[in-house]
């Protein structure tokens, strides 16, 4: 009963935490397009997060504080987990690096086209086309199992993380999260924001922000417990990398946290488990992204879990 009780009051407080936050216009349809696309799926599904979270401080926004983040490893990830045969929820920040398209630099792409003597057809170049054939064949082969799904603001975050935690609560086991994205400590609740522009003809400007409440407890703990959930840790001091790594296992109760430091973060990462701890280095100059190898050692562990 006490066990229960505990329970309940912290199922209350996250909650109330919500209450704070505005809910999206359209959560009603991004609960649709994911219950839609779990029911089709007949393979393991991972949530990949990407990106940073954006915190208002005014309801009608002009300026925020921002963390961060092109999403280059969860964008990365998201196109491995597909090659190996995942359905793919890629949650992530609008504009941001996506799957696929992350290969294409827009103003490479208008340099490489020119116009018929008519003026009315165009034409890529073969160096282009040939760099882009294995992007599409991809992209054509692979796309019906990824499902994206765009945030702007920490609000639009966690409302969208819980609905997809939700949905993917009834596949157990089958279900990975992926959590690479930068999320915001610090929010300003909604009825203790400016209404209006704050002018900076009123002098300086002192905010006071709260503090965001760990969304890895109560997403493990109540929406998808059975979940094979990843973290992530960075640092910029590698000799606390695996402590606090390992910390944030002993406290959330999830299967692995992905350290790694500010300087080396595209090059070496440490796979960090309840007793074990696994390096991983990439030489910085050749073509393998670290990514692949992350997510290869990943399934390898999650097909263990689902036995």
């Amino acid at each position: 009963m006490e066990q229960r009780s505990s329970n309940e009051h912290e199922y209350e407080q996250i909650d109330l935490f919500f209450q704070k936050l505005p809910q999206p216009s359209n959560l009603s349809l991004i609960r649709q397009k994911v219950a839609s696309f779990c029911s089709v799926q007949q393979k393991p599904i991972v949530l990949i997060t990407s990106g940073g979270t954006a915190v208002p401080i005014e309801k009608n926004t002009v300026r925020f504080v921002d963390n961060f983040s092109a999403g280059t490893r969860g964008s990365a990830s998201a196109e491995y987990f597909l090659r190996r045969n995942y359905a793919v929820i890629f949650l992530y920040r609008f504009k941001t690096l996506e799957p696929f398209t992350r290969h294409i630099n827009i103003h490479s792409l208008l340099k490489s086209f020119t116009l018929d003597g008519n003026r009315k057809n165009l034409q890529v170049s073969s160096e282009m086309s040939e760099s882009l054939k294995p992007v599409v064949e991809n992209y054509q082969k692979l796309s019906e199992s990824l499902l994206m799904v765009t945030f702007t603001t920490l609000s639009e975050y966690l409302y969208y993380l819980k609905e997809i935690a939700l949905a993917l609560q009834p596949l157990g086991s089958k279900a990975m999260l992926y959590l690479a994205a930068a999320v915001a400590d610090f929010y300003i609740p909604y009825d203790n924001m400016a209404i209006h522009k704050i002018q900076s003809g009123e002098g300086p400007l002192r905010l006071h922000l709260e503090m965001v409440p760990k969304i890895l407890r109560p997403l493990i703990k109540f929406w998808t417990p059975h979940a094979f959930v990843v973290s992530f840790k960075l640092e910029t001091d590698e000799s606390i990398l695996v402590t606090k790594a390992r910390k944030a296992l002993e406290k959330y109760g999830h299967k692995i946290v992905i350290a790694n430091a500010l300087q080396t973060r595209k090059s070496t990462v440490i796979l960090v488990e309840d007793k074990t701890d696994e390096r991983i280095d990439v030489d910085s100059n050749s073509n393998v992204e670290i990514e692949s190898i992350i997510v290869d050692k990943l399934i390898s562990k999650h097909k263990v879990f689902m036995q």
